[in-house]
């Protein structure tokens, strides 16, 4: 594959908003030890891309300054050291950064190959939503068959995951979004109840429909007054799994209840994770989850597609909350 010495991509031209992403040509980066370039054909967006741009979550060392978290395209080029791969190969990855271009590296072992069935569009929103449900969902917040579980943000990339994971693996789900229509999307990717935040008291409503005992496992990333909330709603030996905080990270808590259910106060964050890490949580999905994506009963919702140039306009709707699943840049034309 020939690969050539410069590539479009969009970088953000100083800390703003949508309107500092900015088409550029920059180099093709060259992978490095371990590594393998990608030409990328699509690229998911997600909400660490818009903190980065508003300079709120900088790259961690070493990672491309550009945004872009996920990628799906072709292995064009292998660093040293790298086996398992092969030029042509049909991939998506998981990145520090870089994803916005291209051309993109991403260490081998956080690439994963092309699941059978899906698009090119459709895998580059899997690698960062389910790579963080994984991990918080089901390692962090244990949740088992015959568990009750609720996610916020049901709507989101991580919510429309989230409710097609848990559902797959036997457990009873219930969602929150923000309105009737987005408590009704839920539904139809088979949360049990969807529940519009706005219109209905969520911690009970989740107390009356589990009888009063609570949920099992929360996967919250909304933080503020919704931590208390959720622990009065979690059952005895629940998991509380914080993965970001919309209303900020700062809460007051009563522990008493922690300590009365025996609860778990648990969280990560994902992008500073050693590539060690990361590949351990790829190969976890490639046992256990590809063969759901493959036969078509976990798919990722794709709500909007944007050509790269438009990256400003693609961050402008995830910043409205109108979307429901994942936004998509294509950088190769039809993918």
């Amino acid at each position: 594959m020939t690969v050539p010495d410069t590539m479009r991509a969009v970088e953000i031209s100083s800390p703003g908003g949508p309107e500092v992403l900015k088409p550029a040509t920059r180099p093709v980066p060259t992978p490095g030890e371990g590594e393998v370039l990608i030409r990328v054909e699509a690229a998911g967006i997600n909400r660490p891309d818009v903190l980065q741009r508003q300079g709120l979550y900088p790259p961690p060392p070493g990672a491309s300054d550009l945004p872009g978290l996920e990628v799906a395209g072709t292995v064009a080029a292998l660093g040293p050291g790298v086996a398992g791969w092969r030029v042509g190969d049909a991939v998506c990855a998981l990145l520090g950064g870089g994803g916005y271009a291209e051309y993109a590296v991403a260490p081998a072992p956080q690439c994963l190959p092309l699941p059978q069935g899906l698009s090119m569009t459709e895998a580059a929103a899997v690698p960062e939503t389910f790579f963080t449900v994984w991990t918080n969902v089901f390692e962090r917040g244990r949740l088992a068959a015959g568990e009750a579980f609720l996610v916020h943000g049901g709507t989101s990339g991580i919510g429309t995951t989230a409710i097609q994971l848990a559902k797959a693996f036997g457990a009873t789900v219930y969602a929150t979004a923000g309105g009737p229509e987005k408590a009704k999307a839920c539904e139809a990717l088979g949360a049990d109840r969807g529940i519009d935040y706005r219109a209905e008291d969520y911690a009970a409503v989740v107390k009356e429909l589990t009888g009063g005992r609570g949920v099992d496992v929360i996967l919250d990333m909304v933080g503020g007054d919704y931590v208390a909330r959720n622990i009065d709603c979690l059952a005895v030996e629940g998991r509380h799994v914080s993965i970001a905080f919309l209303q900020g990270p700062k809460v007051a808590l009563n522990l008493f209840p922690v300590m009365a259910k025996r609860l778990t106060l648990t969280g990560s964050t994902l992008r500073p994770r050693t590539v060690a890490q990361k590949g351990a949580i790829a190969a976890a999905l490639r046992e256990r989850v590809w063969p759901l994506l493959e036969s078509g009963r976990v798919r990722p919702r794709i709500h909007a597609t944007f050509p790269l140039e438009k990256a400003a306009e693609a961050h402008a709707l995830m910043e409205s909350s109108a979307h429901i699943g994942k936004i998509v840049l294509t950088v190769q034309g039809d993918s």
